[in-house]
């Protein structure tokens, strides 16, 4: 199973575009709130230019790239706590993903309505932050209950819970994310629903002239407020102009390059948003690398290797012998898996080996 990252915002602030720029989809995007009902999903390949390197050095005949899964969320709106807009819905989109990237406008299109009438980007994260509180206050407030019943029965670990439970209560309520209180860590099944609790980035639509835009600490326009109050949250902040990622994508790879050069780019908006969503789930990629194909496996850091031969079968989990790892840097260095092992390159680790980001490896198994 993959990992997926949540397009989440007001209605109209451009997730439908970037969505779409995103993952050559085409979802319904209208000028009105809640064109987007359904979530849409679609998989991205994570750039990764060592995936075309170990190829060539293995000379193989399909290469397969590691993928981001992103869900486009209907637009939010104040109340969506309490059910407003189809909110319950929307809200329970946003539990199920991973991690979750919050679009908000920038861009200043008079014909695109904006649902508070005015541009706002730092009101409008405030006003979704709320909404995402009070759905967490409420369902902390349930699981007290829980626990609390639970506690009278003698069960030890209802009574602890209940007070990290109460503890997290006191501190949504104070306005702090979920995410902040590594207590939760004990109750991971709670954490794993708070919605505050998921890592999050925010994603600044802007116009094509703000993307060189620096930071002036004076605060003297909208998105330096914006930048502001991420710095204050210790959320990091990517800028993209949606309008410019939509027509980018339209062009063929070749011009899509030469596009980003003249700009003097090396990345799209839409690559970096892809690395910034692996990167804010804390992942890693190993390789396998042959003659017929290379491929990019992603996993959590700190994952073993069995946990990670179960990501390309559960079979090679449950009869894991061993792994036969080389480094990405030894690979090339060396020129192939081959010379690698002639030069002592080759490692052999069990099952406490933890994966390195860009170990390039051979599972041995047994069913």
């Amino acid at each position: 199973m993959g990992f997926s990252c949540g397009i989440i915002g007001l209605p109209n602030v451009g997730k439908s575009t970037i969505f779409n720029a995103l993952t050559s989809a085409k979802a319904a995007a209208a000028n009105f709130p809640f064109c987007t009902i359904e979530p849409n999903t679609g998989a991205v390949p994570v750039p990764d230019p060592r995936l075309a390197q170990l190829a060539t050095l293995a000379k193989s005949e399909k290469i397969i790239p590691s993928l981001m899964t992103f869900v486009d969320i209907a637009g939010l709106i104040k109340g969506a706590a309490q059910g407003e807009g189809l909110g319950n819905k929307f809200l329970s989109h946003i539990r199920e993903v991973d991690a979750v990237a919050h679009i908000v406008r920038c861009f200043s299109e008079k014909e695109i309505i904006h649902v508070a009438g005015k541009v706002d980007p730092v009101s409008d994260l405030e006003t979704i932050d709320t909404e995402l509180l009070l759905a967490d206050l409420e369902l902390i407030e349930r699981q007290i209950e829980k626990a609390n019943k639970l506690a009278k029965t003698g069960d030890k670990k209802a009574r602890t819970d209940e007070e990290i439970l109460n503890e997290c209560k006191k501190k949504l309520a104070a306005g702090e994310r979920a995410s902040s209180f590594s207590k939760l860590d004990q109750i991971p099944t709670v954490k794993k629903a708070l919605l505050t609790a998921k890592p999050t980035l925010i994603v600044a639509n802007v116009d094509e002239s703000q993307l060189s835009h620096t930071p002036n600490s004076s605060g003297s326009s909208e998105l330096d407020r914006l930048f502001a109050h991420c710095q204050r949250s210790k959320i990091e902040l990517l800028l993209i102009c949606g309008k410019l990622e939509a027509e980018i994508a339209e062009i063929s790879e070749e011009e899509k390059k030469e596009y980003l050069k003249a700009a003097g780019l090396s990345q799209s908006g839409l690559e970096r948003l892809t690395l910034a969503g692996f990167k804010l789930l804390n992942l890693l990629t190993f390789f396998t690398a042959g003659p017929k194909e290379t491929r990019a496996w992603t996993a959590v850091k700190g994952s073993t290797a069995p946990e990670c031969a179960g990501k390309i079968h559960t079979d090679f989990e449950k009869g894991f012998i061993r792994a036969e790892v080389i480094s990405f840097e030894d690979y090339v260095k060396f020129g192939s898996e081959l010379k690698a092992k002639e030069a002592g390159k080759l490692r052999t680790e069990g099952r406490e080996y933890r994966m390195q980001d860009g170990d390039v490896v051979h599972f041995k198994f047994n069913i």
